[in-house]
């Protein structure tokens, strides 16, 4: 299953948001590092396409595809040399596939910040600085490694190193890893080295209701950050972090109705799990039956028996052809069988590339 890190400064809200993500509980005081150990949360990512599919079914069940959520430690200035949890966050960090930077826009004198004044743009530069010095360390340690074989004519080697030389410049030059164009056998050694700068990123900045954020009070320090997000095409989100984790007390019901009552000024944790379903560049195909309907994870782009393997690693090797149809096609024929008669499922074979949405029966 892939990851998502929540990360971010100490005490900007990133137990918060974990706590309304995954409805389990860990600590959230108001003070920094009171996560010290990452929690782990399975988060079902919503997918009212699904619910219509085992309506229409009569499914038994309805399985929606999952998103692993990890809330990791507070980083400081200084991180990769140790400094507050540093080593520790960083290793966490490694080990997940995309990152949500939770990243704090409100001002309040009850909610302690570990700069001691708000800043948006100033707590990403840290942040991202961090993840790029970490990265500079374990670049340059891998050069240097190399250097024997590279001595030897080793052809790896020296390709490797040579590619590496450009990420570190590009790192030096306090860029990040993933801006450096590589073709394909490139990109297989740099993801060897599970750098954190070629993680895709996520920033959430997590605003208070009825609070002084910083995108409603005509502030420069947001237009800082406005300039950034669209110089760098950076995907983000607004976020009440404390908002939504008040929602997760209230029955499914009545959430929405509340939601209203408070403006809808952000957007929800819906959208945030959504956002990072796509920050992994992944999509949805989908089967139904009465057993159950059931959304399957593929990367996008990939062919028909790649997809396959998420149901079952055999459908790679034996997979022969496959029944698809669009989802809303499906629904809007009445049945199957309708489906079919209007030529509405198309055959597919081996090279046939999978779309989110697709509804498929894999023949092998």
């Amino acid at each position: 299953m892939l990851s998502i890190g929540i990360v971010g400064l100490p005490n900007v809200g990133k137990s918060t948001l974990f706590n309304a993500l995954t409805e389990k509980s860990v600590l959230a005081e108001n003070y920094p590092f009171c996560t010290i150990d990452p929690s782990v949360g399975v988060v079902s990512v919503p997918d009212a396409r699904l619910d219509k599919l085992g309506e229409f079914s009569n499914s038994k069940k309805t399985i929606y595809t999952a998103i692993e959520f990890v809330d990791i430690a507070g980083l400081v200035a200084g991180a990769h040399e140790g400094e507050g949890l540093g080593n520790k966050f960083l290793a966490n960090i490694r080990e997940t596939d995309a990152i949500i930077e939770i990243v704090r826009i409100f001002e309040d004198e009850d909610v302690i910040h570990v700069n001691g004044k708000i800043d948006p743009m100033s707590d990403i530069e840290v942040i991202n600085l961090e993840l790029i010095m970490a990265d500079f360390q374990t670049v340059s340690k891998r050069i240097a490694n190399l250097e024997r074989d590279v001595k030897k004519g080793d052809k790896k080697a020296i390709i490797e190193k040579e590619i590496l030389i450009k990420i570190e410049k590009a790192l030096d030059d306090g860029k990040f890893a993933n801006s450096i164009e590589c073709n394909e056998e490139e990109q297989k050694i740099i993801k060897t080295l599970n750098l954190l700068t070629i993680k895709p990123i996520l920033y959430a900045f997590n605003k208070k209701m009825g609070g002084k954020n910083l995108d409603e009070m005509d502030d420069s320090r947001w237009e800082e950050v406005e300039k950034f997000l669209t110089e760098t095409g950076a995907k983000w989100i607004k976020i009440d972090t404390q908002i939504e984790h008040e929602l997760k007390d209230l029955p499914e019901d009545e959430r929405g109705e509340y939601k209203q009552t408070l403006g809808g000024a952000c957007d929800d944790i819906d959208i945030l799990i959504r956002k990072g379903y796509e920050l992994l560049d992944l999509i949805t195909f989908m089967t139904t039956g009465e057993e159950e309907s059931r959304a399957w994870t593929t990367k996008r782009d990939s062919t028909a028996p790649i997809a396959g393997t998420a149901i079952h690693t055999d459908f790679k090797d034996k997979f022969i052809k496959a029944d698809v149809i669009n989802w809303e096609d499906l629904l809007n024929s009445g049945s199957r069988a309708q489906a079919r008669e209007k030529g509405l499922i198309r055959i597919e074979g081996k090279e046939y590339i999978v779309k989110d949405g697709d509804v498929i029966e894999f023949k092998i």
